[in-house]
């Protein structure tokens, strides 16, 4: 019954990383701690193996954030209805709704805050593959925020937000009495063991390059600027599975109670709300239990982390291809769903 059930996983891989249409493909499964890895792509592979590959993680970088904000909680540094003025207190705020605004609204998308500031907009439509994000400092976003109205009152309406999840990384250090890099590396990725993950660009040669959506035009690195919180964390495929095993198994890690605190469903959202949302994942009905998942995209770069627990299975699914014809996220999604159902079966 094991050979039937890892023949059937392998072919699964494979259709995979056939189906994803970008230069470098990696698709990389643990199921009860026991790793797949797969890798592929339509360019000739790179030097170093595309598997021990740096992929951007864009916005699944935000569960990184959220998992150490949800750790800074439970260690007493702050709460998560701490109110964001209670960690930026010189920030002047003339609209009432920004005083109301949660670390727990930032983190859930319901701080009412747009997707983007407004001063990024024009030039994201104009020119998407300029990254606007590098030169964008902290004291600049603080500034934005300080003259944004949030477009809703704070808790009533789940609104996707790069802007507040960036927001997160100085009320956090002014929190804590240290930056972001190093409170994530502190309180994440040293406990979890996760050596080969970092924000930003790592040694040379150990990060993948990203091409733009005709997969042939290079894409050089994103620098996230001062919204790194949001979207700066780069990671191999194996750190990746490790990330999701300690999801899978919080009871095996130092981070036991953040890892649960960010994985119980908070709210709902979507058409007629029927989606769930937790504290930093997507939480989706599948056979015997939820499916977690969160999707990112840089300028050049596709990634996607899910896991089922009920069946002890992550999946992880990076590309180096930025479209929707790359057909990445599909294909990742329907992969953890099937493997959910697989898995059960066999």
């Amino acid at each position: 019954m094991s050979a039937e059930r890892d023949a059937a996983l392998a072919d699964r891989l494979a259709d995979a990383v056939a189906h994803i249409d970008a230069p470098d493909v990696a698709v990389a499964v643990t199921r009860h701690g026991v790793r797949t890895v797969l890798t592929g792509g339509s360019a000739l592979p790179p030097p170093t193996p595309r598997h021990t590959l740096r992929y951007e993680l864009g916005s699944a970088s935000k569960t990184f954030t959220v998992l150490l904000l949800a750790a800074l909680a439970r260690a007493g540094v702050l709460t998560l209805d701490d109110p964001l003025t209670a960690h930026l207190p010189d920030l002047p705020l003339p609209h009432p709704h920004s005083r109301r605004i949660t670390l727990r609204h930032l983190a859930t998308h319901t701080s009412g805050l747009p997707r983007i500031p407004t001063d990024l907009i024009a030039g994201a439509l104009l020119r998407p593959y300029d990254n606007g994000y590098a030169a964008y400092d902290t004291e600049r976003l603080l500034r934005t925020f300080a003259r944004t109205r949030p477009r809703n009152r704070p808790g009533t309406r789940w609104r996707y937000s790069n802007f507040g999840l960036a927001l997160l990384a100085p009320a956090m250090s002014h929190a804590a009495g240290a930056d972001y890099p190093s409170l994530l590396r502190d309180h994440v990725l040293r406990p979890l063991g996760l050596d080969d993950t970092t924000l930003g660009p790592g040694a040379t040669g150990t990060d993948a390059i990203g091409h733009c959506t005709n997969g042939v035009t290079p894409v050089a690195g994103a620098d996230m600027g001062a919204f790194a919180a949001a979207g700066a964390v780069r990671s191999t495929p194996g750190d990746l599975l490790g990330y999701l095993e300690a999801h899978l198994s919080p009871e095996d890690t130092p981070l036991s109670g953040p890892l649960r605190d960010v994985q119980v469903p908070l709210l709902h959202r979507g058409w007629r709300h029927r989606s769930t949302h937790t504290l930093t994942w997507f939480h989706h009905p599948a056979p015997q239990g939820s499916l977690l998942f969160h999707a990112g995209a840089t300028f050049g770069q596709q990634a996607f982390l899910g896991y089922h627990p009920a069946t002890h299975t992550g999946l992880v699914a990076l590309a180096t291809r930025r479209g929707h014809t790359c057909r990445m996220i599909s294909t990742s999604y329907e992969l953890l769903y099937a493997l959910a159902g697989l898995c059960q079966r066999l």
